[in-house]
């Protein structure tokens, strides 16, 4: 399933949960640029990793 990442969604990475809540900067074709709380700012392949959205609730899905 393709998920569209827009500016300001806010996600985590499935597997640097070190890296804490990130929020989206960009998203331009499979490249998603993502700035983390722990990490800094990271661009991602969308084909080789599925960012997991974070709703308002702190949740995830």
């Amino acid at each position: 399933m393709d998920i569209l990442f827009e500016p300001g969604m806010l996600v985590r990475h499935p597997s640097e949960p070190d890296w804490g809540l990130g929020q989206v900067q960009s998203s331009i074709g499979t490249r998603i640029t993502v700035n983390f709380e722990h990490r800094g700012k990271v661009t991602i392949d969308g084909r080789q990793i599925l960012l997991i959205r974070v709703f308002s609730g702190g949740g995830s899905t």
